[in-house]
């Protein structure tokens, strides 16, 4: 780790990371690559600790001395701006996050993505510090060609669905749609960071994840997340595989999708971090063009990774149409197609992503069923009996 530089050659000095969010999934990883690879600092706040326990535990550890976890509940604590303070950069990975949220408790969901980040926001700005603010893909909305006749050959050409992050619009849906209330959010805080860098002169980077994938996303309902719960698409997925169900696509998994490994977007953010006179004042896409599926295309292939990695064959009836209505609730809307530009990232990073899709869904796979398998089957038997 000594003698790092960037990549304009200059030596990296170590420095405090103020993460809010760091006990989730994309927490997680980033703490274990900042521990694993670099020297700096990391003051995680969050309310649950369990996917950084490794990293926290024994005292003895390697980096005890450069990761803290502080249980914190972002919403009213009078810590959080001391924690700030205490740091040179925040990272604000806090959010409600998952679709099915997004219509059935709109109000949580834009106070959780708006409201509750704009203390961080104005604690970063009225003290000088700098912040990479975790946004979302979702604030385009739907695509252009999304409008146009189905039979237009306009709805191959990239121009009216690859989504750039300084020329396309964002287009949502109308009110009654509240499936549109986090992106809406999502997009106001966006504004409000990049009208703090123009008027006040915040340092600022604004990430926009494309499906981030890998172990310890999520959750499965009923072994470690509410058992009526609804997780993205691909725990939903996972959890089906494990208890041995048909996958469910909503409104026939036409929508189309990127995925890209966790672990590959990690060292995007990792470049963000360490390079902040290319970093600052940019949003990026962080994504993989290159790993483009229908949902349904998606669901025949875990199908398949899930036989080779279990051992167990695939069931009879793979998968069953359900409609969006019944499976997220009235007020549900969907974008058509997410492909990421990634010309700025690029350019101002170097970066590209690297891992296939079967690739990423082999690994997220293979520690979903040595995580869960068992316990799965423990709760189906006990379900059974009962």
């Amino acid at each position: 780790m000594a003698g790092r530089v960037d990549l304009d050659g200059n030596q990296i000095n170590p420095i405090t990371i103020c993460m809010i969010g760091a006990g989730g999934f994309i927490g997680s990883h980033l703490c274990e690559k900042l521990m694993f690879e670099t020297c700096h600092k990391v003051l995680a706040v969050d309310v649950y600790s369990d996917k950084i326990k490794h990293l926290l535990e024994p005292a003895t550890i390697q980096w005890a001395d450069r990761i803290q976890f502080h249980r914190i509940n972002i919403k009213n604590d009078s810590r959080l701006e001391g924690l700030i303070k205490m740091a040179d950069l925040t990272i604000n990975l806090a959010a409600i996050c998952t679709p099915a949220d997004y219509n059935t408790r709109p109000l949580d969901t834009i106070y959780s993505n708006f409201i509750d980040a704009l203390p961080v926001v104005k604690y970063c700005s009225e003290n000088g510090k700098r912040l990479i603010h975790f946004s979302t893909c979702e604030v385009y909305g739907k695509t252009i060609g999304a409008f146009l006749p189905k039979d237009s050959p306009l709805r191959q050409d990239p121009a009216y669905y690859v989504l750039k992050e300084d020329a396309s619009p964002c287009i949502f849906g109308p009110i009654e749609k509240q499936r549109w209330s986090y992106a809406c959010a999502k997009q106001l805080i966006e504004r409000l960071v990049y009208a703090e860098g123009a008027e006040n002169g915040l340092e600022f980077t604004i990430v926009r994840p494309f499906n981030w994938i890998g172990p310890r996303m999520d959750f499965i309902p009923g072994i470690d997340g509410p058992s009526e719960g609804v997780p993205r698409v691909l725990a939903c997925f996972s959890n089906n595989l494990l208890r041995r169900e048909p996958l469910k696509l909503v409104d026939g998994g036409e929508s189309q999708r990127t995925f890209i490994y966790i672990k590959d977007a990690i060292e995007a953010v990792l470049l963000m971090i360490e390079n902040p006179a290319r970093a600052n004042g940019h949003i990026f896409n962080v994504g993989n063009p290159n790993n483009e599926v229908t949902v349904r295309q998606l669901a025949e292939m875990m199908t398949q990774v899930y036989s080779k990695v279990s051992g167990e064959s695939s069931i009879e009836t793979a998968t069953i149409d359900v409609s969006s209505k019944e499976f997220y609730g009235e007020g549900y809307d969907d974008s058509d197609k997410r492909i990421p530009d990634m010309t700025i990232i690029n350019k101002q990073l170097g970066w590209n992503p690297k891992t296939s899709l079967w690739d990423l869904l082999e690994s997220t796979l293979t520690y979903q069923h040595r995580t869960y398998a068992e316990a799965v089957k423990q709760a189906m038997s006990k379900t059974t009996v009962n």
